[in-house]
């Protein structure tokens, strides 16, 4: 880490920070774990995980990888009109405006896929065509959540209402039985194995159990996602995908052979949330500076900024962590401030002022939020800087 502390000091030397940027050498180094652990089958990218379109460009330029997955309907139809194909829209919306441009346009219809999970969504499209005549690619969501106790007992994200196969093929069927509307994937992210770590640092006993909950839900969920595909195949034969899995999951959700492709994102960049797995190890790729502006005393230093708490439920895990120099920590009684954040340890008395802290992101694109550009590193250099989407005046959420 010594030496990579010292790489990025040097590569970023001529610039003032607080900055951003990706280490190139580790992305493609993760991108190729990525392809590696799904066995064959093609690797769908979450822009979520990354909001930047060169390194999406970049990745997607890689063998086994495929297709877009976006987060708002407004960021589909900027991507599909930006020349990226395929892009599956993993969330519900209620973007009407957006719908009429996607009813309205051919190239757009053809090349985004939007979710569905209730047929109240199929009529708020309906109502916002606007005249648009154009077919609507649908994409069927499952419920991956495990369910304990006689359903007294539920472990995972609450998203879609449809659980059982059954309620997949009766809404499979009223979409291709309304005009304007096709049936072409199933969806089912399992949030709870693919995005909870699993060797959580000093807590084994939380580990074990966390371990034996996914080892239960991997088995409950492949069970019921088969019968999920053939209950939509026997409505659609010609479904083109069914899409499973996450950066936690990978190498799992893969062997199973209903599932046709995979969805990873966290894993290009590799945030401090994804330390805690014992299927994979990746290499940090995304890291932000901040400067040293004040020495308060013996073993603690004053950065500029660097409250950037992640999204989900609040807690110490969802903020960045100091990463180099190795050996800093927030203080308890202020945390890590909008405009300036006290670290202590050691390591502080060793930085002067104008030198850098180098952290990392509890998550992977929510980083891009904070910084308009990424400067992307090769070795000792910057050889690039790319703006991310809100550098390009794109701020979806």
């Amino acid at each position: 880490m010594t030496s990579d502390r010292a790489r990025y000091d040097r590569a970023t030397a001529h610039l003032d920070a607080p900055l951003a940027i990706v280490d190139l050498d580790a992305f493609d180094a993760n991108a190729d774990d990525l392809v590696r652990r799904a066995g064959g089958k093609p690797v769908r990218v979450a822009s979520k995980s990354v909001r930047c379109r060169a390194l999406l460009e970049r990745v997607l330029e890689r063998p086994g990888f495929a297709g877009i997955m976006s987060y708002t309907l407004a960021e589909s139809l900027w991507l599909a009109r930006s020349g990226f194909e395929d892009v599956l829209l993993a969330y519900p919306s209620a973007d009407r405006a957006g719908f009429g441009e996607l009813a309205q346009d051919a190239k757009l219809a053809a090349t985004v896929t939007v979710m569905v999970d209730d047929p109240a969504q199929l009529d708020l499209i309906e109502g916002a065509r606007g005249g648009g005549a154009e077919e609507v690619r649908v994409c069927l969501e499952l419920d991956t959540a495990l369910h304990l106790l006689g359903g007294r007992f539920r472990v995972g994200a609450r998203r879609s209402p449809l659980r059982e196969p059954g309620q997949l093929a009766a809404l499979a069927r009223a979409v291709q039985e309304r005009p304007g509307f096709r049936v072409v994937g199933l969806m089912a992210y399992e949030g709870h194995i693919a995005g909870v770590g699993d060797d959580l640092a000093g807590r084994p006993l939380r580990s074990r159990v966390i371990r034996l909950m996914q080892a239960t839900a991997r088995r409950e969920l492949a069970e019921r996602r088969a019968e999920a595909v053939r209950a939509v195949r026997a409505v659609v034969p010609d479904l083109e995908f069914v899409n499973g899995g996450g950066t936690g999951s990978v190498a799992e959700t893969a062997a199973e052979d209903a599932v046709t492709e995979i969805a990873a994102g966290s894993g290009l960049y590799v945030p401090r949330l994804f330390d805690n797995y014992t299927s994979f190890r990746g290499r940090p790729a995304a890291l932000f500076a901040q400067p040293v502006v004040r020495r308060p005393g013996v073993g603690v230093v004053t950065v500029l900024g660097g409250g950037y708490p992640a999204s989900g439920a609040a807690g110490a895990d969802r903020l960045p962590v100091p990463y180099l120099p190795a050996g800093l920590r927030y203080d308890p009684q202020e945390g890590a401030g909008e405009v300036q954040t006290p670290l202590l340890g050691s390591a502080a008395d060793d930085l002067l002022i104008g030198d850098r802290v180098w952290f990392r992101h509890a998550k992977a694109g929510e980083l891009c939020e904070r910084f308009d550009t990424l400067h992307l590193v090769e070795g000792d250099r910057v050889t690039a800087t790319a703006p991310t989407y809100r550098g390009e005046g794109r701020t979806f959420l």
